[in-house]
């Protein structure tokens, strides 16, 4: 059985916001993966295979979603990536261009959701 509901990554160290993040993207229709970006991002797509990215910027002392973002970039450069951030000194990072939307995180998630539903009408 094929699930038609298109699947959303969310890399993210903060365990309460990857829960947040789930709860509300599966409320609105999405399958919802998620991880702390301490497994290798590389192990993480092939196991999920995710529709697209949801991605923190600061990820624990050792570890940028920038980084992760080129390495996404290398292995699948059509695959939709926001990152999502509570710094939006990052934007101007060069860097971050290679992100398809830039969002500074917030309780209210509209603007993230509708990025998100942007982002998925784009690459189809």
């Amino acid at each position: 059985m094929t699930d038609s509901k298109p699947k959303i990554l969310v890399v993210d160290d903060e365990k309460h916001i990857r829960m947040l993040y789930q709860e509300e993207l599966e409320s609105d229709g999405f399958a919802v993966a998620t991880t702390d970006g301490e497994e290798p991002i590389e192990q993480v797509l092939a196991r999920e295979n995710p529709a697209m990215v949801i991605l923190d910027i600061r990820l624990g002392p050792n570890n940028s979603g920038l980084d992760l973002l080129q390495t996404i970039r290398s292995l699948d450069a059509k695959l939709p990536v926001i990152l999502c951030t509570a710094y939006d000194s990052f934007q101007h990072d060069l860097k971050s261009i290679a992100a398809d939307f830039y969002v500074v995180k917030s309780v209210d998630l509209s603007e993230l959701k509708d990025k998100v539903r942007q982002a998925l009408a784009r690459s189809h």
